[in-house]
């Protein structure tokens, strides 16, 4: 590590000491969930949108994927910046990337546009996932460091969990186009949070944390960046991963529908069960990776639990408990502890398995080939309930009757 580079930030008059982490910590946690705030609403606001736009569920599968889509290619490209220009200015700048397109799409005349805008957001959105664990995972000891990217990772279902009490209700009294505003004014809080708060560990090199600039382990050709692929840690990471966001995506885009029509409950009740799952959800983050740091078995034990516990409960869906609105609900929040709560550790695995750094190219580079089942489970399963014609039709006679709106 070079000693020039452990200068403090410009306008710090020396480094923040290590008590700081915790101001870091509720940073990139309210970052994330203000980021979040209006994707993660998107499946909650299924009927105004429907009753709006006149859209079928396979159209609002797009709506998710379409905020999905860019990080495909955008999470690796923010690993690279991650490692080379640090978190600060990379999660800031992406989380105002957001912000600005939500602001822009309260403007938008219809769905195309709306698909647009979601295109800009999930390009901003790039960064803020591997940027917060890569920001916490520095800050934190192994010890802490599962507790803490739990409560991190705990921001993407609090944010749920708001956008579903908040966005439908907005949507309904003042229109769609009031859910973006609120979105984006949302995200510009957690953009301007970040880029004045964060500040890099005490003794951690400004480019790279630690890696010397033009170091090959910073920068190296294409197979070997994609050699990362092939470490064992980091392969069950990537099959877990693929997993267990197919379960996530469902419970967010389809769960307010299956509720309506599995249940017969209204859009109240129904968004009432699902800010219950997403509240089991942050729980279950920071449960679960609590659990991790003391798990003689190691960090991936909690995720293999979670996996299994998630089959379980898609599986009770299908029996008549998931058919009664008690039922549905304890199912519902079993899901969103297990099928939410297993990123915390799973990303906590993630961070360590990585080479020395190379933390946020790996986070980026895994999350990415994740991304291709949180871009393909929406519409694929709106497909699915399509070919279930008796609930289709059930809710093509009706739209705009008030059982459908809520």
């Amino acid at each position: 590590m070079s000693h020039h580079a452990t200068a403090p930030a410009a306008g710090t008059a020396a480094p923040p000491a290590p008590g700081y982490r915790w101001v870091v910590l509720g940073t990139a946690t309210f970052t994330q969930a203000a980021a979040c705030f209006f994707v993660q609403g998107i499946g909650a606001m299924a009927v105004p949108l429907q009753d709006a736009l006149g859209l079928g569920v396979t159209q609002l599968g797009l709506l998710l994927s379409a905020s999905q889509l860019v990080p495909l290619v955008g999470l690796v490209a923010a690993g690279e910046l991650l490692d080379r220009f640090g978190e600060r200015w990379v999660v800031g700048l992406g989380a105002g990337v957001v912000a600005a397109g939500l602001l822009a799409g309260s403007l938008a005349p219809g769905y195309g546009s709306l698909l647009a805008v979601l295109l800009v957001v999930g390009a901003g959105y790039s960064t803020i996932q591997p940027g917060g664990s890569k920001s916490v995972a520095a800050w934190f000891a192994p010890a802490q460091r599962g507790f803490a990217m739990g409560v991190r990772q705990a921001g993407l279902p609090l944010g749920g969990a708001l956008a579903v009490a908040v966005l439908p209700p907005l949507a309904t009294a003042y229109g769609w186009r009031s859910a973006l505003l609120a979105g984006g004014l949302v995200a510009l809080a957690g953009a301007v949070a970040f880029a004045a708060l964060y500040r890099r560990p005490p003794g951690v090199a400004v480019a790279n944390h630690g890696v010397p600039k033009g170091s090959s382990e910073r920068i190296g050709p294409i197979a070997d960046r994609l050699g990362l692929l092939r470490e064992p840690a980091v392969v069950r990471a990537l099959l877990s991963g693929l997993a267990m966001v197919s379960v996530h995506s469902g419970l967010g885009v389809l769960g307010a529908l299956y509720l309506h029509d599995a249940t017969s409950l209204g859009a109240g009740a129904a968004g009432a069960v699902l800010v219950a799952s997403q509240l089991a959800g942050m729980l279950g983050r920071i449960g679960l990776a609590a659990w991790s740091d003391r798990s003689r078995a190691g960090r991936y034990r909690p995720v293999l639990v979670s996996m299994a516990a998630a089959v379980a409960g898609l599986l009770a869906l299908t029996t008549p408990l998931g058919h009664h609105p008690v039922g549905a609900a304890a199912l519902f929040t079993w899901l969103g502890f297990f099928g939410i709560g297993w990123y915390g550790p799973w990303v906590a695995h993630l961070a360590e398995a990585a080479p020395p750094g190379r933390t946020g190219l790996a986070l980026g580079l895994v999350m990415a080939v994740n991304q291709a089942a949180v871009v393909l489970a929406p519409p694929a399963l709106g497909l699915l309930r399509l070919g279930r014609p008796g609930r289709r039709h059930r809710r093509d006679r009706g739209p705009h009757r008030p059982g459908a709106a809520g």
